[in-house]
C-alpha cells in the first residue's frame, strides 16, 4: 500500500491514502458535475489545501482527500456505499486529526466515537471556517453550533456572563476533557483567568481578594460554581453576581 505526506495545520503525518475498492482518483472537476456549490465553496476551506500526488494516481486529491477515490462512485451514478462520509464516521477525518481523536478518548467527550454525532455535526468541512456556519462567518457564530443541542445555556440573560462572548471554548474544550462538563480546568483557577485577584497593601497576607469580597474561606468550599455561590454560571436573570 502506497504511502503519503498529508499536511495538516503545522505538523504533518505520515497516513495510508483512502481506499475505495476498484476506485481511481479523478479530480476535483468530476464532482462538481454533481456538486457544483460545494466545489465553487471549497477552495476557501483549509482542506482544500489536501493534496494527494502519487505517480499511481491521476491529478490531485483535493475532494478525494477525505472521500476517496471517486471513479466508482461517478459509474454508479452517486451511490452512497461507493464513496467515504466523514459526517456518518469519524475515521476518515483521524487520519489527519489524530490529536482530536486523543480527546474524544477522555473520560469526558462528545459522543463522536460512539456514533451518536460526527464532526459535520460542529463542523463545516467544505467552509472556510472551523464552526460550522448559519447563515454568517462561522467563528462569529460558534455558540450557535453549540445551541443546537445546548439551548438553555446558550440562551439570552438579564445578567450575562460576558465569556460567552468569545464563546463557549474559553471554558470548555468541545472534543473532551478529563474534566467534568469537558471544562478546560475544573478548579478556581479557571474563573481566575479573567476575574483576576486584587493585590495590595490593604490586601491581608494569605487573603484572596476578587473586586472588593474577601474570597479566602470562599474558595475553599470548591469551585466558583460548585461551592454553592456562582451557580447561574452561563447567565442569570435575577443577579448580577450569576446567581440562581
Amino acid at each position: 500500500m502506497a504511502l503519503f505526506l498529508i499536511s495538516c495545520s503545522t505538523t504533518s503525518t505520515v497516513v495510508a491514502p483512502l481506499e475505495i475498492p476498484g476506485a481511481h482518483y479523478v479530480g476535483n472537476q468530476a464532482c462538481a458535475d454533481c456538486h457544483a456549490e460545494i466545489v465553487r465553496e471549497f477552495p476557501a476551506s483549509p482542506h482544500a489545501r489536501l493534496h494527494i500526488k502519487d505517480a499511481a494516481m491521476t491529478g490531485e486529491g483535493g475532494c478525494e482527500s477525505c472521500h476517496g477515490p471517486g471513479s466508482e462512485h461517478i459509474r454508479s451514478g452517486g451511490s452512497a456505499s461507493l464513496i467515504i462520509n466523514p459526517g456518518k464516521k469519524p475515521d476518515s477525518c483521524f487520519q489527519c486529526h489524530l490529536d482530536v481523536q486523543g480527546e474524544f478518548n477522555l473520560p469526558q467527550h462528545h459522543p463522536v466515537i460512539e456514533g451518536h454525532m460526527s464532526c459535520v455535526d460542529c463542523h463545516d468541512p467544505h467552509g472556510g471556517d472551523i464552526y460550522k456556519p448559519e447563515g454568517g462567518l462561522a467563528m462569529a457564530q460558534q455558540n450557535q453550533s453549540c445551541a443546537q443541542c445546548h439551548e438553555n445555556q446558550t440562551r439570552p440573560f438579564v445578567f450575562e456572563h460576558e465569556a460567552l462572548r468569545e464563546g463557549c471554548t474559553v471554558c470548555h474544550n468541545p472534543h473532551g476533557s478529563i474534566n467534568e462538563k469537558m471544562l478546560i480546568a475544573d478548579d478556581p483557577n479557571l474563573c481566575l483567568r479573567c476575574h483576576s485577584q486584587a493585590q495590595g497593601p490593604n490586601v491581608p497576607p494569605g487573603h484572596i481578594y476578587i473586586g472588593n469580597t474577601d474570597h479566602t474561606d470562599l474558595l475553599k468550599m470548591g469551585t466558583c460554581w460548585t461551592a454553592g455561590c456562582h451557580t447561574a454560571v452561563h447567565g442569570s436573570n435575577v443577579d448580577p453576581r450569576l446567581l440562581y
